[in-house]
Parts: C-alpha cells; sequence; structure tokens
C-alpha cells in the first residue's frame, strides 16, 4: 500500500509539471514585445522609410569635407592646379644597323619637366636629354609632342625644349622667388620617378645655400635641399611653395642605393628665371667676358697658386684694352707667368670656378675692378666687360 500511494504521488506531481508547461508557453508576450516575425516586418518598413527619407544625411555628408582636414584639402587643390603645367619627357636614340642599314629607335632615359610659357617652352634638366638623338613630351592631358631642343647650359645642369601644342593646351607654370625661403617651410615636389606619372611628394626646405656639381663640372651655388622624396625620373620637374609657385627645379639627389635617402637638391628659380630667357633667345648663356684663356687647374697646383693664372688675352679683348698681361716664354725659352686674378668686385677669386660665378653677376657693359697679382705685388685694374661671342 505505501508503495501504491508514493506511485500516484509521483504521477500526479508529473502531471502538474507538464500543465505548467503549457501554461508558460501559451502566455502572452509581455507590452511592448512583439513576435519575431512582426518584429522583422517592422524594422523593415522602417529602413523602407529612411531610404526614402532624402532629407536625412548621407553617411558621406555626414563628415563634412570626406574627413580632410585643411591642410589636406589644401595640398589636393595645390596638387590639381599644378599637375597641367608638369610634363613628362622620355629620351632615345637611334641607331642605323651597320649590315641592313635599317633605323630603329632605342629608349635612352625619362625625366620631367614643366610647361614655362605659351610658346611652347618646356623647361627641364640638362641630364635628362644630354646625349640623346630624339625627345617626346607628355602632357598632362596625355597628348604628346616631339620636342626640339632650344637652348642648354650644362654648367647650370638647365636646357629648354620646344613643342608645337596649341596654346589651349599648355598651362604656364606660376613663377615664385628663391630669395626669401626660410628652412623648415613646405615644399611639394611634382614629378615622374622611375616613369609613375603625375606623382606627389611633400616636405621641408632642409637648407638653403647648398654646392653641387653639374655635368660640365662648374659648382651650382645656392642650391635648396628638401626631404621631399625626389627619385630618378623627378630630375627636371618643380619644386613648389604651398602657393603652388614655382621655386626650383629638382635636379639631384645624395643616396647611396640610387633612390631617395631624404636628401634632394633643387636649383632656385631666381637662377632659372634669368638663365631661361637667355637660352631661349640665344641657345646658350652669354655672360660678359673678360677676353682671356685660363691655365687648367691642376697647373695652378703644382705650382701652388691661388687664383686665376692668365695664360692668353685675346686681341682687342676688355682684358687688352685694360693692360693685363698673359703668360710669355722669354727668348731663352723660359717660362713667364702671366697676371694672377684673385678678385673681381666685391669677389674674391680662388679658382676658375669663382671667377666663371662671379662674372654671372654682371652684364656686357659693366665697369669693374679686377684685382691682379702681378710678380710680387698686387694692383687693380679697371675694364668694361664685352659680351661672350
Amino acid at each position: 500500500m505505501p508503495h501504491r500511494f508514493r506511485f500516484v504521488l509521483w504521477l500526479a506531481l508529473l502531471a502538474l509539471g507538464f500543465m505548467a508547461g503549457i501554461a508558460w508557453k501559451g502566455k502572452d508576450a509581455l507590452p511592448g514585445e512583439k513576435e519575431p516575425a512582426e518584429a522583422d516586418s517592422t524594422v523593415t518598413g522602417e529602413a523602407a522609410a529612411l531610404t526614402k527619407n532624402t532629407n536625412l544625411p548621407s553617411a558621406r555628408e555626414a563628415a563634412p569635407g570626406n574627413g580632410l582636414t585643411p591642410q589636406e584639402r589644401a595640398t589636393i587643390k595645390l596638387f590639381e592646379e599644378a599637375k597641367p603645367s608638369v610634363c613628362f619627357i622620355t629620351t632615345s636614340n637611334v641607331r642605323m644597323d651597320y649590315f641592313t642599314r635599317d633605323v630603329s629607335e632605342i629608349p635612352r632615359g625619362t625625366g620631367s619637366g614643366f610647361v614655362w610659357d605659351l610658346g611652347g617652352h618646356i623647361v627641364t634638366n640638362f641630364h635628362v636629354i644630354q646625349g640623346a638623338d630624339r625627345a617626346i613630351v607628355t602632357l598632362e592631358d596625355r597628348s604628346t609632342w616631339p620636342a626640339k631642343l632650344v637652348g642648354k647650359a650644362p654648367e647650370k645642369d638647365l636646357a629648354v625644349l620646344r613643342i608645337d601644342a596649341p596654346r589651349e593646351q599648355l598651362y604656364p607654370i606660376p613663377i615664385g622667388s628663391s630669395e626669401d625661403l626660410h628652412v623648415g617651410q613646405s615644399v611639394f615636389a611634382i614629378g615622374n620617378p622611375f616613369g609613375l606619372d603625375q606623382t606627389l611628394t611633400t616636405g621641408i626646405v632642409s637648407a638653403l645655400g647648398r654646392e653641387i656639381q653639374s655635368v660640365a663640372g662648374i659648382p651650382i651655388r645656392d642650391v635648396i635641399q628638401t626631404d621631399a622624396a625626389i627619385n630618378p625620373g623627378n630630375s627636371g620637374g618643380p619644386l613648389l611653395d604651398s602657393s603652388g609657385r614655382l621655386i626650383g627645379v629638382n635636379t639631384a639627389i645624395y643616396s647611396p642605393s640610387g633612390a631617395s635617402a631624404g636628401i634632394g637638391f633643387s636649383i632656385p628659380v631666381d637662377a632659372v628665371s634669368w638663365i631661361v630667357p637667355e637660352l631661349i633667345e640665344y641657345g646658350e648663356l652669354r655672360r660678359p667676358t673678360l677676353g682671356i684663356d685660363l691655365a687648367r687647374p691642376e697647373v695652378i697646383a703644382r705650382l701652388g697658386l691661388e687664383g686665376v693664372l692668365v695664360i692668353n688675352v685675346n686681341n682687342g679683348s676688355a682684358a687688352e684694352r685694360a693692360g693685363i698681361r698673359p703668360t710669355t716664354r722669354d727668348r731663352y725659352g723660359y717660362i713667364k707667368l702671366g697676371d694672377i686674378i684673385i678678385g673681381l668686385g666685391d669677389n674674391k677669386i680662388k679658382n676658375n670656378s669663382d671667377l666663371i660665378l662671379a662674372l654671372e653677376k654682371y652684364q656686357p657693359g659693366d665697369v669693374v675692378t679686377v684685382r691682379l697679382r702681378r710678380d710680387d705685388e698686387e694692383l687693380d685694374v679697371r675694364l668694361k666687360l664685352d659680351p661672350a661671342r
């Protein structure tokens, strides 16, 4: 009997549990809750309403300026305005097969340049076109034009090409100044490094007044040093200030590997501004001249002298009129040294390069004072500079 009672009690408990579960499952949802299907329908309706409501801001509009800072927007604007002035230069050599007499064109190199004026003049580095037979200029609109060499200045690593493009396709670059540059100010370089056209790099003016060697062996002074990345192919491209004005022509890098190492050099625009017009007009630099021939640097070094030794004085030259003496031989064959130039105007002259660079500051017709060392004394002579021929 006790066992039967216990069995009935367990059955009763099981029945009560089953009934409680049924009641819980069927209980109504709490106020504000919805069945899953109903909730999905509501969410879909809300999304559709948001999509149709054009007055609500989009994700792009929610961040003014696409999240760009004012400095970034200024850089983008500078690049967009400057890139039509920058061009891509490719050079080649023409070769004729000795046996078949077939002519072939062999790619030589690439570089950058920029539009100087509406006459189609393109400024670049001399070393970009050095030794090339042909040059092709590609403008920003992808049009290509055969270029003709107008003038070159190897001692300044500058050259001017000309293309016959329509004026409406030419965008001359704005010209700035390099006289008032400051170390630390922002600069922007545009060019075609490794053949990748229209590349922008940014940096600062790292130093001023640097000196580099030109392909002619004559120093280029007052060069701008920058850490803006300059690589092979950037040569001849513009260096711009934050207003998008030309302040230099990118010309060289200092790098053990040949790629950018954070030290690049640009020819200052103040020099470019007087060199380019002369190259356009004359095809070369027409400095004033003294009318003398100079001894080679190794001769000066061997003699232990400092200055410029005059080897020859041209007939009818400014030097002859001023009484400057050349180097001669006496009747016994002994060499009698001529005058040694040690000063020109306010410039001290220690070597041939000093004299060449000092003459750049003057124009033909200017009267200058030349300081000479003659035998064991120093003297000054005044003369009127002749134009170079």
